[in-house]
C-alpha cells in the first residue's frame, strides 16, 4: 500500500498538467488540506433509485470509498458522465469483489434531469439527493468539480482528492490505492502514435441532432498500439474506439459523437490515452442552434 507522502506525490504529478492557477500552489494547497481530512456524513440520509424509489441503504463500513459530489451549478450531465462511472466501478467490482462502494450525492434543482440521466445510462445505484446541502455545508467542498470526488479509507478520512473520470491519471491513482496493482495495459512497450487530423468542425445543426466525428490515430511506432481509455471536457460528448492492438502503419479508429444539451456555440477537447509518452488531443467544434 502506499504511503500518504507518496500519494501525495503522485497526485501532483497526476494533475499538474491540468492546473492553471498558479499550478503547484493550487494543487499543493488543496492536497495539504484535504489529504487525511476526515469527510463528516449527515444524519437521516435518504437514498433512492432513479430519484423515484427510496431504498434501504445505509453508508457501508469497507476499507475503501469513493464519495462523488455534484453540486447544482452548470450542465449537470456535462460534468457527472455517468458512462465512464459505470466503467470504472465495473472495473474495480471485478478487482475487489465488489466491496468497494461508490457514494454519489446530488445537490441539484431539477430533479427530472437527474432522473432522466441516471435513466438514459441505466444507472440504477442507490444515490442520495441532498437538497439542502448538508453534505457540502459540514465540510465545505471546494468550488473547481475536479476536486469535489474522493477516495476515502475505512474512517472516512482523504486518501486522494480528485475526479477519476476527468483525468485519467487520477483514475489510475484511485485503481492502484484500491487494489494495489496498476490498470490494465499500464505497462505495456511504449510506441508512437500520430492522429491524422486533430480538429473536426460539425458545423451548425439542431441540438436535438446529434452529430458524429471520426479520428484515425495511426500507430507509426515498432510496437503494438493500445488505446487505454478517454476522457471528454464534457458529458455532451462521448467517445468510441476500437479495442484491439494495432501494428506498426496500422490504424485505430476514435468515433465523437455530440449531443448538446444547449444552444450555442461548443469547443470539447477529447484525450485519448495510449501506450505513448503522452496522450492525444483531438477537438470538436461547432454551434448548436
Amino acid at each position: 500500500m502506499q504511503t500518504k507522502p507518496l500519494i501525495v506525490s503522485m497526485l501532483a504529478l497526476a494533475l499538474l498538467f491540468g492546473c492553471k492557477e498558479t499550478g503547484k500552489e493550487r494543487l499543493t494547497r488543496l492536497v495539504s488540506e484535504w489529504q487525511g481530512k476526515e469527510i463528516v456524513f449527515p444524519d437521516n440520509l435518504i437514498f433512492t433509485r432513479y430519484v423515484v424509489d427510496t431504498v434501504d441503504y445505509q453508508l457501508p463500513e469497507s476499507d475503501y470509498k469513493v464519495l462523488v459530489y455534484v453540486d447544482s451549478l452548470g450542465c449537470t450531465g456535462c460534468k457527472l458522465q455517468l458512462y465512464k462511472w459505470k466503467e470504472l466501478i465495473a472495473y474495480t467490482d471485478s478487482a475487489t469483489g465488489g466491496t468497494v462502494p461508490f457514494l454519489f450525492f446530488f445537490h441539484a434543482k431539477d430533479l427530472k434531469e437527474i432522473n432522466h440521466l441516471l435513466k438514459v445510462d441505466k444507472f440504477d445505484l442507490p444515490v442520495c439527493m441532498d437538497k439542502d446541502d448538508r453534505l457540502n455545508k459540514l465540510n465545505k467542498f471546494p468550488s473547481d468539480i475536479m476536486f469535489q470526488t474522493f477516495l476515502l479509507d475505512k474512517d472516512n478520512k482523504v486518501a486522494v482528492i480528485g475526479n477519476p473520470v476527468h483525468n485519467l491519471a487520477i483514475r489510475d491513482l484511485y485503481v492502484k490505492q484500491i487494489t494495489g496493482k496498476d490498470m490494465p495495459d499500464n505497462n505495456q512497450t511504449k510506441t508512437i502514435a500520430e492522429a491524422e487530423i486533430t480538429e473536426v468542425n460539425m458545423g451548425r445543426f439542431p441540438k436535438a441532432e446529434q452529430r458524429k466525428a471520426l479520428f484515425n490515430i495511426t500507430n507509426k511506432g515498432e510496437y503494438p498500439l493500445v488505446i487505454l481509455g478517454t476522457t471528454a471536457t464534457c458529458g455532451c460528448a462521448k467517445a468510441q474506439f476500437d479495442k484491439h492492438p494495432a501494428g506498426k502503419g496500422e490504424t485505430l479508429q476514435v468515433s465523437i459523437e455530440m449531443s448538446p444539451k444547449d444552444s450555442g456555440f461548443f469547443s470539447e477537447t477529447i484525450t485519448v490515452k495510449c501506450n505513448t509518452d503522452k496522450p492525444i488531443k483531438l477537438i470538436i467544434k461547432g454551434q448548436a442552434l
